[in-house]
């Protein structure tokens, strides 16, 4: 059975574990790399990600978005918006249809 993690700041990602969802807080953005790598090879399928810390690995997580699982996904933090995830929706979107349709 594959599980659901999200990984950022405690106000950021707290509010999930309510839901069920496994909830780690990396101490810094090389922890959160191992920790992501980590989560992949133990069945989590969905990873939500603070938009934050997908700043700091944006050249790591590369990799990630070539394979089926796990699909990282991108979360605004508590202390606000950077845009990146709805870039990354973006581009998924152009490369699923074949155009910028948001």
């Amino acid at each position: 059975m594959y599980k659901i993690a999200a990984v950022g700041d405690r106000d950021s990602v707290l509010g999930f574990a309510s839901i069920g969802l496994d909830v780690f807080l990396p101490e810094d953005s090389k922890d959160a790399l191992h920790l992501i790598k980590h989560l992949s090879e133990e069945g989590y399928a969905v990873i939500f990600l603070t938009e934050a810390l997908a700043c700091e690995l944006s050249g790591e997580l590369e990799k990630f978005h070539s394979s089926p699982l796990p699909s990282i996904t991108l979360i605004p933090g508590a202390r606000g918006n950077t845009g990146e995830g709805m870039k990354q929706i973006s581009r998924f979107v152009e490369q699923a249809v074949g155009s910028d349709i948001l």
